[in-house]
């Protein structure tokens, strides 16, 4: 099958003069950037290593705004990259050099909650706790929670799929977002799911996930959930990552549903606890971290198994929190494992793989054996209950060399969680760090398909261009791993 490209676009370097003053008269007085000090902070998202200035940032204030810019950017066929708290993880926000950047920070109220029908609709730039503070006088919570909650937006988490660490009862954003209002690139405003939804396709799953190649997201209607009766959290520690892992996979094979099951290695909570002040056993080299929620006589039974089954496979102690501040302080040291881990080297590559709960012990024993391999330490923490890992590989960017191992062992780790039936994302997206990994997990085929389906909603590829989709003419470079029945390149990147 033969790849047809995107629309020609009259795109040139250089927008012209017309373009800057629609631009001007669109937003408000301080609605635009250009002065390069401005535009520092926006050269990069969570993926730091790479960087790029766009020609200027865009801050609306309204979503009437958002679609002016929309208008204008298509008429001078101008790149657009939106972006919410910059907290990607695989360069999803990363900006163009030829494009600009179109922020919706400011787009941050909570436009209504509906306690009798358990939801809220929401701008994009509403931070991902604040929503469920904003709950909880209701007696409800928004279950999506990840690990950088405090400052992700809605908008960004509907672009990646975001999950946390309690996505494994609750599910992912996909789960919990019922609609959205979203604007293509040519500045038509569309609403996606809820009962007025256009046409007889639901496009709404399509929507949460895309990485900001379809549309732009100004407003989300979500499902809250209403405050379990009892919660109880357990951290059990163990002397091996292997009795660890193993221990999760007998709680989800004995038909428990935890709210939240997670597993650190030893690296990771010596930096947890040096970071948050929390205590773990002398001893132990991975816990595992698990919360039961529910009524109190279901809370009670599910608790006491659980707790049995820990202890059956070989857990050396428990601590059990009851308490929210109990709960509160059993999480911090997960919660904030990623910044905690980056005291222990100057520079971290984080990982986000997915593999077969049945798969946890095999891979992360060849995570160990890869880790030696490179002479790269490798810290482990992850959503052991759906087998979504984020491994982070420790380097330091001043020496000569390393970023490019660090990359190449990141892409080994990868092809291990494809070896293993796996997928080479679970909820970081694929930004611009993963686009060799799509050649190695989707066939031409899927990925003209994929082309096509972004052509439908941006045929110019305005959006977000050159990110989650490389073309095919990429995956049939030189060199690379045989994968479905050609070699495609993997273990580089491509500097945008």
């Amino acid at each position: 099958m033969q790849y047809t490209p995107m629309k020609d676009s009259p795109a040139s370097p250089t927008p012209p003069a017309a373009f800057w003053r629609e631009l001007r008269k669109a937003l408000p007085a301080d609605g635009l950037l250009v002065k390069p000090g401005d535009l520092g902070a926006y050269e990069c998202d969570g993926l730091t290593v790479y960087k790029a200035r766009p020609l200027a940032v865009a801050l609306p204030r309204t979503r009437e705004q958002v679609g002016a810019v929309l208008r204008i950017c298509n008429r001078h066929a101008v790149p657009v990259v939106a972006r919410g708290g910059g907290t990607s993880l695989s360069g999803g926000a990363l900006p163009r050099t030829d494009g600009i950047v179109l922020s919706l920070a400011r787009l941050n109220r909570i436009l209504a909650i509906d306690p009798e029908n358990q939801t809220a609709r929401l701008e994009p730039g509403v931070r991902n706790l604040a929503v469920s503070e904003a709950a909880a006088a209701y007696g409800l919570f928004y279950a999506p929670d990840p690990s950088s909650q405090i400052a992700c937006t809605i908008g960004g988490n509907i672009a990646e799929n975001a999950g946390g660490v309690h996505c494994l009862k609750y599910g992912l954003t996909v789960h919990n977002v019922l609609a959205v209002k979203m604007f293509t690139s040519d500045g038509v405003l569309h609403e996606l799911g809820g009962p007025t939804a256009e046409g007889p396709l639901d496009l709404l799953a399509l929507v949460v996930g895309s990485e900001g190649l379809l549309g732009v997201v100004v407003e989300a209607t979500v499902q809250l959930k209403p405050k379990p009766q009892a919660v109880v959290a357990l951290l059990a520690a163990f002397r091996s990552l292997e009795q660890a892992a193993g221990a999760v996979s007998a709680v989800i094979a004995a038909g428990i549903v935890p709210a939240g099951l997670e597993l650190m290695d030893r690296l990771a909570i010596q930096a947890a606890g040096a970071y948050t002040g929390q205590h773990y056993p002398p001893g132990t080299e991975a816990v595992v971290l698990a919360e039961v929620d529910g009524d109190d006589g279901t809370c009670a039974l599910e608790y006491a198994h659980l707790r049995a089954i820990l202890k059956a496979q070989k857990a050396f102690a428990l601590d059990e929190a009851r308490t929210s501040e109990e709960r509160r302080l059993l999480w911090a040291g997960r919660k904030s494992a990623f910044p905690a881990v980056g005291r222990l080297a100057p520079d971290y590559y984080c990982m986000d793989g997915t593999i077969p709960r049945r798969a946890l012990v095999e891979v992360l024993a060849q995570i160990a054996v890869l880790s030696a391999q490179y002479g790269l330490p490798v810290a482990n923490v992850f959503h052991a209950g759906d087998g979504n890992l984020h491994p982070l590989i420790l380097y330091d960017a001043r020496r000569p060399g390393e970023l490019a191992r660090v990359e190449q062992l990141g892409g080994d780790i990868l092809k291990l969680c494809l070896a293993h039936g796996g997928t080479i994302s679970g909820e970081h997206g694929v930004g611009v760090e993963k686009l060799d990994g799509m050649c190695a997990q989707f066939t031409p085929a899927e990925l003209v398909a994929f082309h096509a389906l972004k052509a439908a909603f941006d045929p110019y590829e305005l959006l977000n261009r050159g990110k989650a989709i490389p073309t095919p003419a990429r995956c049939v470079e030189p060199g690379g791993m045989h994968v479905h029945g050609g070699r495609v390149p993997f273990g580089h990147l491509e500097r945008y």
